[in-house]
């Protein structure tokens, strides 16, 4: 595999970026790959399971002479991050994030960005349940998509050098548009959580009262419910906050077929339910026959080393 970057700078070191230097790691894409985390605990515990050739005190420390730097923060903080980088941030670089959101990214993320830097925001569709520098792993990206969302002024050459890198780590690349990617991902991520969300919090209401049964009676509907809404609540907050019209925009068709489900289940419409399950259901052979997942009830993920 050909050396994509020769130094790359990790900011956050949660599950993307954790998985990111497994992977650069496993295919040889870049020269040395430094890490900055907030927390003291995170940066001690990546420099004791190897995470990073070197693991920095300091954000403007790890983006020093660095090719390539992944924002892998939530996007709450992006800008104050992008604001402390910037003096340090070499002529020719390129910025990259990881985040779920876009528009608000480039709005509050591209006034940082010093005139000779490069800005190319990227979104890796690929995630689990769980959060922390522990939980990367090199496959996360296997033939799942990362979305390139170039700005108006993102330099072209850079562009498709980050699509390079992120083919490199073993994902699929499409380019979008800002605004029709953050009504994509409110459509397959955003909502969804909310729903999961939603869903295991009722279930909690009423296992108050069914003593505990909605647990220890879970099947594997509910129990997957669980395993979304035990995704890292402050990222999915700033997600929410960060991506307001999209989501109400989905939110609002969202209910709309629900209530119609309502009507059709009040009223005995059992030619109604069945098309719409049937329908729903060739969506799901879709997603199978696209590979992004497996009939397997564990959503096609097996423990995986590094």
């Amino acid at each position: 595999m050909t050396q994509r970057y020769e130094k790359v700078a990790l900011i956050g070191l949660g599950l993307i970026a954790s998985s990111m230097f497994w992977a650069m790691k496993r295919d040889a894409v870049a020269g040395t790959v430094s890490g900055y985390a907030r927390s003291a605990e995170t940066r001690e515990t990546a420099r004791r399971i190897g995470l990073c050739d070197e693991v920095c005190e300091s954000a403007e420390e790890a983006v020093r002479d660095a090719d390539l730097v992944v924002l892998a923060v939530p996007v709450g903080a992006m800008s104050a991050v992008a604001q402390a980088i910037a003096p340090h941030l070499k002529t020719g670089a390129t910025v990259t994030d990881v985040g779920s959101v876009k528009a608000t990214v480039i709005e509050t993320v591209s006034p940082h960005i010093p005139e000779g830097v490069h800005f190319v925001p990227a979104h890796p569709m690929a995630g689990t349940e769980h959060s922390g520098p522990e939980s990367g792993f090199a496959t996360l990206f296997d033939n799942r998509w990362c979305l390139i969302v170039p700005t108006e002024g993102s330099d072209e050459p850079a562009v498709a050098r980050l699509e390079g890198y992120w083919q490199a780590l073993g994902a699929n690349t499409e380019r979008m548009e800002v605004g029709h990617h953050d009504l994509v991902c409110a459509v397959v991520s955003h909502v969804p959580h909310l729903i999961a969300y939603t869903m295991v919090g009722v279930a909690d209401d009423l296992r108050r009262v069914s003593d505990q049964e909605v647990i220890k009676f879970s099947a594997a509907g509910f129990r997957d419910f669980t395993r979304i809404a035990a995704s890292d609540p402050t990222m999915w907050r700033d997600v929410f906050l960060t991506n307001k019209e999209a989501t109400i925009e989905i939110l609002g068709r969202f209910t709309e077929e629900l209530m119609a489900l309502q009507r059709a289940i009040r009223t005995g419409d059992g030619e109604q339910l069945h098309a719409y399950f049937t329908h729903t259901r060739a969506i799901r052979r879709g997603i199978l026959d696209a590979g992004q997942d497996t009939d397997a009830p564990d959503f096609g993920r097996v423990k995986v080393e590094r």
